[in-house]
């Protein structure tokens, strides 16, 4: 049951982290666009997408390393965010689904194929965070002697 409740929160304060990014990031992005061509490339819907899911992957990913995980399930985190809206492109590039479609459907799938990822890694989101702590500290560094600059 401990197990369950860890990874539970571990998959809350993701998305926590994520609508906090995207409340805060993308009005940002929407107003750096704004006053670019309405049917040009950056405000196109595939772009829009990618562009929403950065504002959520960004502050997701810090998150998980301030709480210690590795960059190998902070990436794989990061590209399940990615991949619910690249899988569904060309359904839009087709005509089979609409702007509001895509942006549905890929949140969903975001968030099915992070569900889908922890479980992958189940070890790494049932466990402690203090757990991950340990496998992310890093060797001592190594003094640079004179010789080795030149």
């Amino acid at each position: 049951m401990r197990e369950v409740r860890r990874f539970a929160r571990h998959y809350g304060e993701m998305v926590l982290a994520m609508v906090l990014g995207m409340m805060a990031l993308h009005p940002l992005w929407a107003l750096a666009v704004s006053g670019t061509d309405p049917r040009g490339v950056l405000r196109s819907v595939e772009v829009d997408s990618l562009a929403m899911a950065t504002t959520m992957a960004v502050p997701m990913a810090a998150w998980m390393r301030f709480r210690g995980h590795s960059w190998r399930p902070v990436l794989e985190m990061s590209g399940a965010m990615y991949a619910g809206f690249v899988v569904l492109f060309p359904l839009v590039w087709g005509g089979l689904l609409g702007e509001d479609g895509l942006m549905v459907g890929g949140h969903v799938l975001m968030f099915l194929l992070m569900f889908l990822a922890m479980l992958w890694r189940r070890e790494e989101y049932a466990g402690p965070h203090a757990d991950h702590h340990r496998s992310t500290r890093r060797a001592p560094s190594r003094a640079v002697e004179p010789a080795d600059l030149g």
